[in-house]
């Protein structure tokens, strides 16, 4: 196994990317079309990496387990992508958006590999637009900016809400042209089982055709994993149902270390849950945070009779209003980072402010009313309507609103049965993103030699709490302008390797390993359901290892999912067979895996003893209730390494230095 150097290239921070791509070997055009890639995900990061690859000669098997790449979970991202190209003159610049992704990741990301995102940035916007992606415009036809949480520019592009769909779109739309060529062998509904390691190095994988249930073989020169992240953990989280750790995890459990399992994203502005029988949370685009004000009641009276339905929002007064994030942060206001939003909305709620008409009302309000009637002024000016009445002006902003977020609207009053034009969203934070990932180094490859990860489901570029629209940004960035460089430099050693084999003892040992786990789930028969195991952890992961943890309750975790584990492999129910399409063994090994990378993640949490972005330990906290970091013990990376077992797992550090950024406690007021 490889050790862990994360073989960041010498020389300036703003040099190290140009130099590093002048410096590294190159396969010539002959020779790519000699070496097969497989990439496992079909989302914005594996799809542009296949597209990419091929383009460039290389051949690509692609696989999802969606029947098309257009399905993958990147067509679910909403309100934006990040790029640093200064069209609105604000004052942003490469440097800038460096800047607010360190300190929005709580100083725990990689600089180096921060830098280069910001950098290759702006490509993503030209590349998009090349491709058709309908960004949006303002009145002169010029692509239009909009901000996010954590950022006092506007950088973030957007097509209304449906930016994630529309990038897939034009990914989807490269990948078709290469699938039409021949050079992207394209495998829908098959999902991985294993990855197969020969001579040391990653030379396939074992899959499973979910339609037939048959096992297959595929080799490659190399592997890149770009499935995902592992939200799902918790059971209910804004990702598909599909969503699942299990192509990260069993690349894990082949060596590759995994960095940071506990940094994962509460998002603050989710449809609150509703009901015990909830399968998954919808989030709301953060976009609405641009223009929507975030608020409680300023009485207790208040809010309680709002939870017993005594009392319309609108009918609560301006100044008994508690505009909190304004209040607390007056420099970001409702515009604070993530992890920031979250925490202020879970105290104002366990103070007893929530204003949740669901069985644990827990809820505040996200308005548009302010908005609306700000818009409807500047409209009505436009139109030389002087004198406008109320109606006029809210009708007018009401238009100006569903411009920039119309199907968001539609999609809330669809779901709630609220129309949020008229009475404020409810919003309570949910888990939505996992910074934590696959340990890669600088040029994106794991611990296993040919084994890449990009995406979300590698660890490197958002430290411990995401800024919103970055993650387009470094699935595209990864995909489009990072792999295809780096992976070049590896594959120049194979340029006379040939085809690998799959007849060899290699994946003999791998297909039989994956059909023993199989045969052991079918031939179970125990008396409880797969989601019966998948909400008990999920139960445990949220109320002990979610927004805010704590010693004890981190050591209560580990045992009861190290339990829940023990039970599942006796007590699961997977009815059918092996040979057919059966949903229920899906889960039931993506849900295993969960019971296993859960245990992990808790244990990581338990040993980082500070609080920094998404990880908030109750014990490193000042009197405000800000994240307390311990820089001196903790500013490092923590990967683990697979033993056998999660309590058996070891962790490595990986420094983090930090040359071109001051660390510094995060400050949003």
């Amino acid at each position: 196994m490889s050790v862990l150097d994360s073989r960041i290239p010498e020389g300036p921070l703003a040099d190290k990317w140009t130099n590093h791509k002048n410096n590294i070997r190159l396969v010539n055009p002959a020779n790519k079309r000699l070496i097969d890639v497989i990439v496992v995900g079909t989302g914005l990061a594996g799809g542009s990496a296949s597209a990419t690859l091929a383009e460039l000669g290389y051949n690509v098997k692609a696989f999802c387990y969606q029947d098309s790449p257009r399905r993958a979970h990147s067509i679910a991202a909403q309100g934006g992508i990040n790029a640093a190209k200064n069209y609105q003159g604000d004052g942003d610049s490469v440097y800038r958006l460096f800047y607010d992704t360190v300190k929005g990741g709580d100083y725990r990301s990689r600089e180096a590999n921060v830098y280069r995102l910001a950098e290759v940035s702006t490509n993503i916007i030209d590349q998009c637009v090349a491709q058709g992606v309908p960004f949006a415009r303002d009145y002169g036809g010029l692509l239009d900016n909009r901000s996010f949480g954590g950022v006092q520019v506007s950088r973030t592009f957007y097509a209304k809400g449906q930016t994630g769909q529309q990038l897939l779109l034009g990914c989807y739309s490269a990948m078709s042209r290469q699938i039409g060529k021949g050079k992207i062998q394209m495998y829908n509904r098959h999902e991985f089982m294993d990855l197969v390691i020969v001579d040391g190095k990653a030379r396939g994988i074992i899959a499973r055709n979910l339609v037939t249930g048959e096992v297959e073989r595929h080799s490659a020169h190399a592997v890149v994993i770009a499935s995902g992240g592992y939200g799902n953990v918790f059971f209910l989280s804004t990702n598909a149902m599909g969503s699942n750790a299990s192509a990260a995890w069993k690349v894990h459990k082949r060596g590759a270390f995994f960095a940071n399992p506990c940094f994962t994203q509460i998002h603050p502005t989710c449809i609150p849950q509703h009901g015990d029988q909830q399968s998954k949370l919808t989030l709301m685009s953060e976009s609405l945070r641009n223009d929507g004000r975030i608020w409680v009641p300023k009485k207790k009276e208040d809010a309680e009779a709002v939870r017993a339905g005594k009392l319309k929002p609108t009918n609560i007064k301006e100044e008994d209003r508690d505009y909190y994030l304004e209040r607390r942060y007056p420099s970001f206001g409702n515009l604070v980072p993530r992890d920031v939003a979250s925490r202020a909305a879970k105290e104002r709620c366990d103070a007893g402010y929530g204003v949740g008409t669901n069985e644990t009302g827990e809820a505040v309000f996200l308005d548009f009313a302010s908005a609306i009637e700000r818009y409807g002024r500047e409209e009505a000016n436009v139109r030389g309507i002087h004198n406008a009445s109320d109606s006029e002006i809210k009708k007018l902003g009401e238009e100006t609103v569903e411009k920039k977020y119309g199907n968001l609207f539609q999609m809330y009053e669809l779901i709630t049965g609220d129309n949020p034009y008229k009475t404020p969203m409810k919003i309570y934070p949910a888990v939505h993103y996992t910074m934590g990932g696959v340990w890669v180094d600088y040029n994106l490859m794991t611990t296993i030699p040919g084994c890449y990860a990009i995406g979300e489901a590698n660890f490197s570029d958002h430290g411990a709490n995401r800024l919103g629209a970055s993650a387009l940004m470094q699935g595209l960035a990864d995909g489009y302008f990072v792999l295809p460089y780096t992976i070049g430099d590896y594959l120049a050693d194979d340029i006379r390797t040939g085809a690998i084999p799959t007849d060899t003892p290699e994946f003999d040992e791998a297909e039989k390993a994956v059909k023993d786990r199989i045969n052991t789930l079918i031939n179970n028969k125990g008396s409880k359901s797969v989601d019966h195991f998948h909400k008990r952890l999920g139960k445990v992961m949220w109320n002990k290892v979610g927004m805010a943890r704590n010693e004890q309750g981190l050591k209560e975790a580990i045992e009861e999912i190290r339990q829940i584990r023990e039970e599942f492999w006796k007590e699961v129910n997977v009815p059918g067979s092996a040979d057919e399409l059966n949903q229920e063994l899906e889960k039931a090994l993506r849900v295993a895996d969960f019971l296993e990378l859960g245990e992990l993640f808790a244990r990581d949490a338990l040993e980082r003893n500070e609080s920094c972005g998404g990880h908030f330990r109750e014990e490193y906290q000042t009197e405000e209730g800000e994240a307390v970091r311990d820089d001196e013990n903790y500013t490092f990376v923590s990967a683990w390494e697979y033993k056998g077992e999660p309590s058996e797992a070891v962790m490595r550090r990986e420094a983090l230095n930090y040359e071109n950024i001051e660390l510094k406690t995060r400050s949003y007021k």
